[in-house]
Formats: structure tokens, C-alpha cells, sequence
């Protein structure tokens, strides 16, 4: 199979399991990067790379936003290019060795003082991030080319979340024995070393995802290629553009818990070592969760079961307010309820965003499958950026001080980043899923007018 052959030939036919399993494993590389980004970069900046809170939050909101710009730009460029192997399979190998080079430089800890070593972390996470966008965007991408089924959809990205949670799961878990290993007594060593362990292991991942699958729809033939109509059109998706502040939000409400924890663990709870099962349990539950996807979409829409999931994170993540530091199988248990609730929002999410692109398509004739996944990784970006942003931000007012016992302010600004502002933010979500208007009925004639357009085989 080549990535032209037209969509009536193969887009609808299941997919063997061993191209299932090939698209699923990147999602682990990519979480060998991301969960040591969103659970430990911070508190590596703070206390092993030596920078304030306030200047780490600040530097990698600005990063962060400045890198989601980039997302659009080489969504464009993935759309358009054009090789043997397809549009976005290529991307997993040319950009895989580049962003493990750049990871390793933002953990390491450079014999620099004041501006210049504020200047080398801002570098290197430029670096890392965008190099990560050229890897992710159009893997992102792929899952909306390889199967027009909506079903087939929601499966794959459930399979590939099962993976991703895996990945998680095994970098909390790990990183903080393999800084102390690796380092053997210098965490600044062991932090850069962790970190090219991890991303060897990620590049590696990615080969196997590009060697096992294809890409089987095409944009329709004479497609005209300006990035401004790609754009327009966008903008005109009122289906994209429910997902697009959906994915800021949910991103905000994850992102407040993921980094907060280690703080919480080591300043409110006095057990920094519960990090490597805390976090852990929230993956592996969010990969049952995940696992769960084909068949919730069998019971409800996807529109549904999103409201109802996010209905259900705010609910727990308030209640964690109410846990006593000493009731550790209290916090395990929310953990993992909210491990459950969310674990089947990103594959929904990601299904989701492949069929607006199908809707796009058939409400303009045009197809920019890598444009509709890179905007919405702009939208996520700009929820991580906030929700760092708001951290730093209560930490800064609330005195927090590094490696010290935290004042009674700093430590309840800290559970509440834990508990009611994540529940606010899951709050807002369940009202901006409610403005999404594809259901079932209307993909199913969507998709039976997309394959009437194309030639026959």
C-alpha cells in the first residue's frame, strides 16, 4: 500500500493490529519526553539547575507560548510534504535524533552564573520543544490519514494512549532512582544522563512506527496550497474551534496537578519519595481508562462522554481539598478515580480532531489534516504555559523558598493547585463541550459523500 491509494480502496478497512500496535508505541517516545517535562523540568530548574521559581515559570511559559506559534508553521510544512513514504511518516526519523540532542542540553546543568545560565535554559528548551513540535505534529497527524472509520479512530488512539500512559508510568516511576544511579551523588549529571537514556529509548520507538504503517488518505487531487486558506478554514470550523479551547482547558487542569505534585508530596505531605507511585497510579489507571475508549463510543457520542468525564475530574480533584496529609491511600484512591475519568479523554480528543478534519474537508474541499492536528498542540501548549504561569505565580506570592519548610501560606496555595483551581478549569471544559455540534449520524454522512467524490479504484 502507498500513501495516494485512494480513500474507497483501503481508508475504510480495519486495520491489522501490527499497524495498530506500530502507530501506538510512538506515543510511549513521546511520553519518555513529555512527563519529564510536565513532572520534573520545573523542579529541576529550581533545585538541581539553580534558577528561582519565578524566573523557571516564566521562562517556560514564554517558551511555551512562543512554541506554540511554531505548531501552525510546521503543521504547513508537514501538509506539504511530499515523499514516497507519505506526508508525516518521514518526520518521526528526520527530527528524531535532533530532539534527543536537545533534550540532553536542557538537562544539562552548564558552569554558567545569573544571565547567562538563565540564557542556556532558555535556549535549549526552545530548542527541545520545537524540536519535539517537528516529530509530534505529524505523528498527530498520521492517526487522521492511516483510517477514515471513526471507530477505527477512536481505537488506535486508545491503543496509542494506552502506550503514552505506559510511558508515563514508567518515567515517574524510574526518573528519580535513575537520577540518583546515574548521577551517583550529583544530581546535575544524573539529570542529564536520565535524560539521554530516556530519549535513545524514544528514537528508537519512532523508527518502528514509521517502518510499521501507512498512510492511505490524500488531500483531493488539485488541492491549491496556501497556508492562508488552510487558515480560514480553520477558523470557519466550529467543530475545530470547540476542541481547540477544550484542549487549553483540559491542558491547564492537568498541567496544575502534574507539576504540583512533587511540590505537594515534598513540602505538604512529607514523603517526597510517594512520587514514584503516586503519578504512576494515575497512569495506569488513565491507560485502563484509555483502554476503555471503543467501547464508552459504543455506549454514548463522543460529546457526551466528554461532558461526563470532565464533569467527574471536578469533582475529584475538588475533593482533594478535604485529604489529611496523613491519608495517603485517600490521595492513591482520587488519584486513581481521576486516572480513570481522564484516561479516555485524549484518545476521544484526538479521534475527535480527526473527524473535523474530515468535516473541513467536506465542507470546503480541502484537506489540511496536519494543520487541524498542529492548531490544536497550539491550544494545548498555551494551557501548559498558562497553568505554569499560575504557579509560578502563587508561588511567587505566596513565598515559596527552595529546599526549606514552607511558610502555612505557601503550603495551602500549594493544595489548592492540587485541588479547587484544576476543578475550575475542569468546570469550564464541561461548558465548552457543550458548544460541539458533530454526532454520529452526521460523520457517518460525511463520510459516505468524501468517498462518493473519489474516483473509483
Amino acid at each position: 500500500m502507498t500513501a495516494s491509494l485512494p480513500r474507497a480502496a483501503t481508508a475504510s478497512s480495519p486495520l491489522p493490529w501490527r499497524e495498530k500496535l506500530a502507530y501506538g508505541v510512538a506515543d510511549m517516545g513521546f511520553n519518555f519526553y513529555w512527563t519529564n517535562v510536565a513532572t520534573f523540568l520545573l523542579i529541576f530548574y529550581t533545585d538541581s539547575f539553580g534558577i528561582s521559581a519565578a524566573a523557571a515559570a516564566t521562562m517556560m511559559s514564554a517558551i511555551k507560548i512562543v512554541n506554540a506559534f511554531t505548531d501552525p508553521l510546521i503543521g504547513a510544512a508537514a501538509d506539504r510534504t511530499s515523499t514516497r513514504f507519505g506526508k508525516f511518516r518521514p518526520w518521526l526519523v528526520w527530527m528524531c535524533v535532533p530532539l534527543a540532542g536537545a533534550a540532553v542540553l536542557t538537562y544539562t546543568t552548564p558552569n554558567l552564573e545569573g544571565d547567562a545560565k538563565l540564557a542556556w535554559a532558555y535556549g535549549t528548551y526552545l530548542l527541545m520543544m520545537v524540536c519535539y513540535t517537528c516529530v509530534n505534529i505529524p505523528y498527530n497527524a498520521l492517526s487522521g490519514v492511516m483510517s477514515a472509520d471513526p471507530q477505527q479512530r477512536s481505537t488506535i488512539n486508545g491503543l496509542r494512549f494506552i502506550f503514552a500512559f505506559a510511558g508515563s508510568t514508567l518515567v515517574t516511576a524510574a526518573t528519580p532512582d535513575l537520577v540518583r544511579w546515574l548521577g551517583a551523588g550529583d544530581d546535575r549529571r544524573g539529570w542529564q544522563l536520565t535524560m539521554l537514556a530516556w530519549a535513545v529509548a524514544a528514537s528508537l520507538l519512532f523508527v518502528v512506527t514509521f517502518a510499521g504503517t501507512r498512510e492511505r488518505i490524500a488531500p483531493p487531487p488539485g488541492q491549491r496550497n496556501a497556508v492562508w486558506r488552510d487558515v480560514r478554514d480553520l477558523a470557519g470550523n466550529r467543530p475545530w474551534m470547540v476542541l481547540f479551547f477544550l484542549a487549553l482547558i483540559i491542558m491547564v487542569t492537568i498541567t496544575l496537578r502534574t507539576a504540583s505534585a512533587a511540590y505537594y508530596f515534598k513540602y505538604v505531605v512529607g514523603r517526597p519519595d510517594l512520587m514514584r507511585t503516586f503519578v504512576p497510579t494515575y497512569m495506569v489507571c488513565a491507560a485502563v481508562g484509555a483502554a476503555l475508549t471503543p467501547l464508552l463510543t459504543r455506549w454514548g457520542d463522543k460529546k457526551t462522554l466528554m461532558i461526563v468525564l470532565m464533569s467527574a475530574t471536578a469533582v475529584l480533584s475538588a475533593a482533594f481539598y478535604v485529604v489529611p496529609p496523613d491519608q495517603v491511600w485517600l490521595m492513591f484512591v482520587l488519584q486513581g478515580g481521576l486516572g480513570l475519568v481522564l484516561g479516555p479523554k485524549s484518545p476521544l480528543a484526538f479521534s475527535m480532531y480527526a473527524d473535523t478534519a474530515d468535516y473541513n474537508e467536506w465542507r470546503t474541499g480541502r484537506r489540511a489534516t496536519a494543520m487541524t492536528f498542529a492548531a490544536a498542540t497550539f491550544s494545548q501548549k498555551l494551557g501548559t504555559a498558562v497553568a505554569v504561569a499560575v504557579i509560578g505565580s502563587v508561588f511567587t506570592a505566596l513565598g515559596y523558598v527552595p529546599n526549606a519548610v514552607q511558610a502555612s501560606g505557601s503550603r495551602e496555595g500549594i493544595v489548592w493547585l492540587m485541588s479547587f483551581i484544576p476543578a475550575v478549569f475542569a468546570t469550564l471544559a464541561v461548558a465548552v463541550m457543550c458548544c460541539y455540534n458533530l454526532n454520529g449520524g452526521q460523520l457517518a454522512r460525511i463520510q459516505a459523500d468524501l468517498a462518493s467524490r473519489k474516483p473509483a479504484p
